[in-house]
Formats: structure tokens, C-alpha cells, sequence
């Protein structure tokens, strides 16, 4: 048998291997055993899903931060040259791009909050303060959130383990996911707001850009910057603390890691994502200090958020 013909072979035999697989799955997918395999977790997967859904809510935390807007215009080349004008057509329109010069593009390197504030139209007072510390707030919880439901999933997923096929959960792990009636889960930080100041040169040949991503470690140091420049009522000063990564630590602490809505507790219940809430809401005139913050599961506080919302 000439070389072809055993190439032939071993790849039919291959594609005869894959569809035979595909049907084994579908087959298996819409079997009464699989049925009563995702029945008997669908209490665990419906709180996953709703936790996944609550986390996305978090990370869509909106900032109404923008470049400053200056008119819209059309930029076209009307040369009798042919000039490679390249890096024109990068020239951003976006309101979290800001289109600046060479120095300006310096100095934003060297100082992004500062720059950050005067050309993306950021106020430094109380109320631009307390923006800053909800969205710190929010989307902490959604980074520690992402990874716990993670555990979760994988924790309820090896309760039926012994029950799934193994050449199933070894080769079709994300399709055995789907099919339990889990949702996707994302892991990424794409949702991080990033700020980009872009130079590009009059000849159009050269550019370069500078990009202030508020992600946790840069929402903490903005967050002190700002408070280091407002100047508070003086009904408030000395009450204040500030909404930081560590201050969430120290409630949860504090609280022993506990619900004090439910009582809940992380040193019992595994996975509990654990948020902090203002006892008495900003917008109705409570402060972020120790007093007035607590610790509670997402299920309670979003609970009482939706309360809130409903009396306002």
C-alpha cells in the first residue's frame, strides 16, 4: 500500500472517529441520565447564574467620565502630493481618547491624575469623590466575585463528576458547562475604563499615546488624590474615611466575614462573595466611615438596593 493510501486511511479514520464522537455527545446531551444529572444540580446552577448576572451589573459601574468635546469635524488630505500621512487615520474620535500634543502627551505621563482631571472634564469635589469610591467599590466585588464563582461552578460541576462519562468531562469540558445550564463566565478585565492621551504628529508620520487604566490598584491612588484636594464641608471633616480596597477589608474583618443582613458567613458557606454597604445611603445623606458601613452577602445587598431604588 503506497504512503497516499495510508494517509487516506488515517484520515478517514480520523473524521470517522470525530463525527461518531459528535453523535455519542448529542445523544448523551438528550439522554434521560444527563436530564436527571442537571436536574439534580439545577437549584446550584440558577444561583450561579444569578451571581454571573449580578457581577456583570458590577462591572458595568458607569463613570460619566469624558475627553472634553470640542465640536465634531471631518479630517480628509487634499494634497496634490502623495503624501503617507499614516498615522492620521488614528486620530480617535472617542470620548475616552483625548488628541493632544507632544508635551501635553509628556506631562500625562508623568502626572495621569492631574491630566486625567483637567482634560477628561473631572471635577475634584466631594460628589466626584463619592462617584469614584462607588465604582472602587463595585468593581473589587466583581473582581473577587469572578473568581469565587469560578470555584463555585467547578465545586458543583465535581459534585456529579462520577456521573458524567469521563471521556466526556476530559475532551467536551465547556459543552458539558453549557449543557449543565451554566452561563458563561468572564474572566477578563476588559471592563476596566482606560483614558488614552494620543500625539500625533503635524506631518502625520509619527505618534505615540499614554493610556491611564482605572483598574483597582489605580482607582486606590486616584481615589487618594482626590482626597488629598477636596475641601469638604466642615459638618464632614473628621467623620470621613475613605472607600479603598483596605477599608473594605477592615469592615469585612471587622464584621468576621460575616452577612449582617442573613448572617451568612464565609467561614461556612464556601464561595460567599461578601460586599460592603453604607448602612445609610449617600443619597440620603450618609457618610463612608467605619459606623456607617457594613458587611453584607450580594444577594442582600442587591435586595436592599433594589429597595432604595424603589423608595426613591
Amino acid at each position: 500500500m503506497s504512503e497516499g493510501h495510508k494517509l487516506l486511511e488515517i484520515f478517514v479514520g480520523i473524521v470517522f472517529a470525530l463525527i461518531t464522537y459528535q453523535i455519542y455527545l448529542h445523544q448523551y446531551f438528550k439522554g434521560t441520565k444527563f436530564i436527571l444529572v442537571r436536574s439534580s444540580i439545577a437549584r446550584h446552577t440558577a444561583d450561579c447564574n444569578d451571581l454571573n448576572q449580578h457581577i456583570e451589573e458590577l462591572k458595568s459601574t458607569y463613570l460619566h467620565v469624558k475627553s472634553t468635546d470640542y465640536g465634531h469635524s471631518d479630517l480628509s488630505d487634499t494634497s496634490h502630493y502623495n503624501m503617507r500621512r499614516r498615522t492620521w487615520q488614528e486620530l480617535g474620535k472617542s470620548n475616552r481618547i483625548h488628541n493632544c500634543s507632544a508635551s501635553v502627551l509628556k506631562n500625562a505621563n508623568s502626572q495621569p491624575f492631574k491630566y486625567l482631571c483637567k482634560y477628561f472634564d473631572i471635577r475634584v469635589d466631594e460628589e466626584t469623590l463619592s462617584r469614584f469610591e462607588h465604582v472602587l467599590n463595585n468593581f473589587a466585588a466583581a473582581e473577587q466575585g469572578k473568581y469565587l464563582l469560578e470555584n463555585e461552578r467547578n465545586h458543583i460541576i465535581s459534585m456529579v463528576d462520577d456521573n458524567i462519562p469521563r471521556i466526556i468531562s476530559t475532551l467536551s469540558k465547556k459543552r458539558l458547562t453549557r449543557e449543565l445550564g451554566f452561563q458563561p463566565i468572564d474572566l477578563s478585565n476588559l471592563y476596566f475604563p482606560v483614558f488614552t492621551f494620543h500625539y500625533i504628529s503635524a506631518g502625520g508620520n509619527s505618534s505615540a499615546k499614554c493610556d491611564i487604566k482605572l483598574d483597582i490598584e489605580n482607582l486606590d491612588k486616584f481615589i487618594a488624590y482626590l482626597s488629598d484636594l477636596v475641601k469638604f464641608r466642615n459638618s464632614i471633616e473628621g467623620q470621613r474615611s475613605l472607600m479603598t480596597s483596605s477599608l473594605r477589608e477592615k469592615i469585612k474583618r471587622r464584621d468576621n466575614y460575616t452577612c449582617q443582613g442573613c448572617w451568612l458567613s464565609a467561614h461556612q458557606v464556601t464561595n460567599l462573595l461578601l460586599e460592603i454597604d453604607h448602612i445609610m445611603p449617600l443619597a440620603r445623606g450618609g457618610l463612608t466611615c467605619e459606623s456607617n458601613l457594613q458587611t453584607l452577602c450580594w444577594k442582600c445587598n442587591r435586595t436592599k438596593g433594589a429597595k432604595v431604588l424603589q423608595a426613591q
